[in-house]
């Protein structure tokens, strides 16, 4: 399993653009690539799928024990001829959940992305350190971003000089990417991003030694049992899910979406934004994303507001994880600081704030048995939001990493809805709990 890791030295260092520019590089020259991103981010891996046409996949260990996370690589990379993984962060932060981690865990050889803007030769430095940190490190060689075309033989001596593999760089262009509050902007917001991503290709087919890149040598994936998901609904019996998909909710793990398939669900797709009406579901599906950006858009849809609430009320099973969290309240708050009237399954309003609410990782603890959580059962999850509710609920207890802990959520017989976002994989019963409650009345 051909397979190699695009780290980098701190987060704005390049990382997501040398990935994309050698995901295009690799499609243009037709090899069928596989991508995955370090931890729970979802904005990056849109942008490898924008490339690639197919689905990127997350590897994250807190959701996953090593064994699990090494199952995971194996199903989403098997089809392919080669596995493009990008870091989190710089290369070794983030403890047990870090780039260097996953690294270690799928046993990939890791290539480092060094901003040089404003740097000559103390880019030697930043490559020694890196190299000696954490023994042994697994760095393979180096990408040398935003270079001068002048200092490629320096960048080239250096890579000698320290015994390490110089594998090209990128040199000052103009295919960036913006940025917002949770990270990038969107994939689905960049006008002629396709185009912009193939010549991000071209560059890196020029100045980056792809064959050098192909042909590193990789250890075996270490061992790991298969999990078996069988379907739990077949053929007419299976229940529809409807899923919000749209530039105002994209929010979602590629991964969730495959195991509610593999246990016998459909999924219909729909627009808060421009859909007239609701699928005929049997469950609804409210991911993350920006609801703040077009909240009056989502205000001025009165028609599918009032069937969402409806259905909600009747028992229709719902999943509404941070943003389309926010969708179901009274009131949500633009970027402007303006009011708009959503889905009022909730009382409370939907808040700007000025930073980051209850940021990282959590544990949700269950004190009674609800629709994704078996009594004192427990799921791992992560925050991420600037956004904040007057009625966050108390259904459950999250404790974080460091012991800290508050209550958050709505959890009933037929609801989750929260800010937390949800791996199922971290504990696919989780999952199934839903799709049996969605198959019920069918």
């Amino acid at each position: 399993m051909q397979r190699f890791l695009i780290a980098g030295t701190h987060s704005g260092c390049g990382k997501t653009t040398v990935t994309c520019a050698i995901l295009a590089a690799l499609k243009h020259r037709g090899i069928r690539a596989a991508s995955f991103k370090c931890g729970p981010d979802y904005i990056d891996p849109m942008f490898h799928t924008t490339v690639l046409d197919t689905p990127a996949h997350n590897l994250d260990s807190f959701f996953c024990s090593p064994e699990r996370l090494r199952y995971l690589f194996d199903r989403y990379s098997k089809d392919a001829a080669v596995s493009v993984l990008e870091g989190v962060m710089g290369y070794y932060d983030g403890g047990d959940g870090s780039a260097k981690a996953i690294a270690g865990i799928t046993a990939t050889p890791a290539v480092i992305v060094i901003d040089c803007k404003g740097m000559s030769d103390s880019i030697g430095a930043v490559m020694q350190g890196f190299l000696r940190y954490r023994m042994p490190s697994r760095i393979a060689g180096f990408l040398f971003n935003r270079l001068p075309l002048s200092l490629v033989p320096l960048a080239r001596h250096l890579c000698k000089e320290l015994g390490t593999q110089y594998f090209g760089c990128m040199p000052v262009h103009s295919e960036t990417f913006d940025s917002r509050h949770l990270g990038l902007v969107t994939a689905e917001e960049l006008p002629g991003l396709r185009e912009k991503m193939q010549r991000l290709g071209e560059l890196a087919e020029k100045h980056i030694l792809l064959n050098d890149l192909l042909k590193l040598p990789c250890d075996p994936l270490p061992p790991f049992t298969p999990l078996t998901i069988r379907p739990l609904f077949e053929g007419d019996a299976r229940p529809l899910i409807a899923v919000a998909k749209d530039a105002a909710f994209n929010f979602y793990y590629a991964e969730n979406l495959d195991l509610l398939q593999a246990l016998g669900c459909r999924l219909a797709y729909f627009s808060p934004l421009t859909s007239r009406s609701l699928p005929e579901a049997d469950g609804l599906l409210l991911g993350g994303g920006y609801p703040e950006l077009y909240a009056g858009i989502l205000a001025a849809n009165n028609g599918l507001l009032a069937a969402i609430r409806r259905r909600i009320k009747e028992g229709m099973p719902v999943i509404a994880e941070c943003g389309g969290f926010l969708y179901l309240h009274r009131l949500l708050m633009d970027t402007e600081g303006r009011n708009y009237q959503m889905a009022t399954v909730f009382s409370g309003e939907g808040r700007k704030t000025d930073k980051l609410q209850r940021f990282g990782y959590v544990t949700l603890h269950a004190p009674k048995e609800n629709l994704l959580f078996a009594k004192d059962g427990k799921l791992r999850a992560h925050e991420f939001h600037y956004w904040e509710s007057t009625t966050p609920g108390s259904s459950l207890t999250a404790v974080k990493r460091d012991g800290r802990t508050y209550t958050c959520c709505f959890a009933t017989p037929t609801m989750y809805a929260g800010f937390p976002h949800l791996y199922f994989w971290a504990d696919p019963d989780a999952a199934r709990r839903f799709v049996l409650k969605c198959g019920e009345k069918r």
